[in-house]
């Protein structure tokens, strides 16, 4: 299959495997900022290909993960309200909040449906004129457009009854958050591809420049992530530190502009807090004020202060393990109290977390 076997060659990922043994002499440590990367590299084993003086550290790029404790309270409330048709993407539906999840609310009566697009819950709405529409509106950059344009078509269709409750991030602010870090241990950044196709790399070679550290935008194929880790160990042993850009079949330096304005002509950015993590600034997007009418917590009129208790189980280290501290071994839960039948944070529940990654393709147990 074009665009994936070659991607996917073994003769290939050998050489570049030797590349990088020939080309290291001394320890790095590099995160691979987005979940789905973490996954190709369990899945085809990329990390043990490696030499050992490469360590891999896996950082918040999984947008289910970071999503507060509270937007997942408030989206558990406005789930729960008589005629409401809550919609959202299928691995949202289990992620713990204070006391339940959306599968939970599904469970006991409440009308939550798995939708794959912004624009399928727009199309229930219109199918459904008597109810109220909620669409959790998570993700980063890459998702952030469809929403956009879901906003964008119900305005100019005048459809009232449909809403959102916004939880989209953005990738720049976390690593910076990460790099001004005393903790911080990351010498190398791998961008991901599927967020700089929309937003371009501009911003990241900005942070390359001022924290004075590579960063290699590349993608999701073991190729493509093993010429990330060579281009980005190139740089750490000459000194250089430099935004490349591996991933020029689909990433152009300023990106999809007309993706970039709808979403800038629909959202404004803000502070958010991510889980596990705490409150980044300017991190997050919000509905713009003259698109507030489809903001779902106005719309309901959901106190930010009052209706929210952020507990979290105190076993659970999974805001160490996103900022890349620690790993899933390290966490006293992993396996045994924490497994995806029964996660205590989200790393274990989506499909792109970091605890999930371990568990499915790793011994459940540190390797000796």
């Amino acid at each position: 299959m074009r665009f994936v076997d070659e991607y996917r060659d073994s003769k290939l990922v050998k050489i570049f495997t030797k590349n990088i043994v020939k080309n290291v002499s001394q320890p790095w440590t590099i995160m691979e900022i987005c979940g789905g990367q973490t996954h190709s590299i369990f899945k085809y084993g990329i990390d043990q290909l490696l030499p050992p003086e490469i360590t891999l550290i896996h950082g918040p790029g999984c947008p289910v993960c970071v999503t507060s404790i509270e937007l997942i309270d408030y989206a558990l409330i406005i789930a729960n309200l008589p005629n409401v048709i809550f919609c959202s993407f299928g691995d949202m539906l289990r992620v713990p909040g204070t006391s339940k999840d959306l599968l939970m609310v599904k469970a006991s009566g409440g009308d939550v449906r798995i939708v794959y697009s912004p624009l399928d819950s727009l199309k229930i709405a219109q199918e459904n004129p008597d109810k109220q529409i909620v669409f959790f509106a998570v993700g980063f950059e890459t998702t952030a457009p469809a929403t956009a344009m879901a906003v964008y078509q119900a305005k100019h269709q005048n459809i009232k009854n449909f809403s959102l409750l916004v939880s989209h991030v953005l990738v720049p602010p976390a690593m910076k958050m990460l790099l001004s870090s005393p903790n911080c241990t990351v010498q190398g950044f791998l961008a991901a591809g599927h967020v700089c196709t929309i937003t371009g790399y501009e911003d990241y070679q900005a942070i390359s420049n001022k924290h004075k550290i590579p960063i290699i935008v590349t993608g999701f194929e073991p190729l493509d992530i093993l010429k990330g880790i060579y281009q980005c160990v190139l740089q750490l042993e000459s000194g250089k530190f430099e935004c490349k850009n591996q991933y020029f079949r689909s990433v152009k330096i300023e990106g999809n502009i007309l993706a970039k304005q709808l979403v800038q002509e629909i959202f404004t950015t803000v502070s958010r807090c991510w889980r596990g993590i705490g409150e980044i600034s300017e991190s997050g997007l919000s509905l713009r004020p003259e698109y507030q009418f489809y903001d779902a917590l106005n719309r309901f009129k959901i106190s930010k202060d009052k209706t929210v208790q952020s507990a979290y189980p105190e076993v659970c280290i999974s805001g160490d393990i996103m900022q890349g501290q620690k790993k899933p071994y390290d966490c006293p839960a992993f396996g045994n109290v924490c497994t995806p039948e029964s996660p205590l944070g989200a790393p274990m529940v989506s499909s792109e977390g970091t605890c999930s990654a371990y568990y499915r393709y790793r011994s459940h147990s540190p390797q000796p």
